[in-house]
């Protein structure tokens, strides 16, 4: 018997994993948070297998379906939203798993901000102006930040922020990011990425909090910050250019 968690994707049902979806159909058991993953994805799973959905559960009432399943022999499959190396809550699950001496595997997922980044339609690192991407979020309920990770440190960096599980603090996202990226700097907030509603508001750090104001979005949104979002007028890199040398192209181009 083994745990296998997988990273679910964004969202859409086809984003996920081909080992994702092999997985899915051979585990009689699919634990999966009802209120983030969306309902297509089970059809991968056996049309016998039992389905819990996690939203409702505790940690414990989580842990008591892993130990039930492994007493009885069944594989269970672990779906969780965007991918699994970041706020996925898988580490704590880990812990218990070991404590009860049940084995686990990790399959990764198409992580959000990639999704986000894709309907967006743009690259986020681009030459000379953003090579840095920084995954971060702002204090919440589940867990606060440590002190050393705050908006204005990775401000100051001046790379591309992709702002997690903060929609609901736009306004802190604003007053401590203008000093460092100005009040023109381009914003991007994208809703549930690669879902049927979809929805995408771009601005700018003077203007993103009255935008939202409008028809306000409370969950499940990225907030991107940072020069690349707009680049246009960049220098091109050199890794397609034909005099660039490298170990599968020589001096000609070939």
């Amino acid at each position: 018997m083994t745990v296998h968690f997988i990273g679910a994707g964004p969202g859409a049902a086809d984003l996920i994993t081909v080992r994702g979806s092999r997985l899915l159909g051979t585990c009689p058991v699919c634990l999966y948070a009802g209120s983030i993953v969306s309902p297509e994805l089970l059809t991968y799973c056996p049309d016998d297998a039992r389905l819990v959905d996690t939203a409702p559960m505790s940690l414990d009432e989580i842990e008591a379906e892993y130990v039930a399943a492994h007493k009885a022999g069944h594989d269970v499959a672990r779906l969780h939203s965007g991918d699994l190396s970041v706020w996925s809550a898988v580490a704590e699950q880990i812990r218990r798993l070991e404590k009860n001496g049940i084995p686990y595997t990790l399959t990764p997922g198409v992580p959000s901000f990639a999704a986000a980044a894709a309907a967006l339609r743009r690259e986020l690192t681009i030459p000379e102006v953003a090579q840095s991407l920084v995954l971060t979020r702002t204090s919440g309920r589940a867990s606060k930040m440590p002190p050393g990770e705050t908006l204005a440190g990775f401000g100051r960096t001046g790379a591309t922020l992709a702002v997690h599980l903060s929609i609901h603090a736009i306004d802190q996202v604003v007053t401590e990011l203008t000093p460092h990226y100005g009040p023109e700097c381009p914003v991007a907030v994208v809703f549930r990425a690669s879902w049927p509603d979809e929805r995408i508001v771009r601005a700018t750090l003077s203007t993103i909090s009255a935008e939202l104001a409008k028809d306000p979005i409370e969950r499940t949104a990225i907030i991107f910050v940072g020069q690349s979002l707009a680049a246009e007028d960049f220098r091109e890199s050199s890794l397609y250019d034909a005099y660039y040398q490298r170990r599968f192209r020589g001096r000609d181009g070939l």
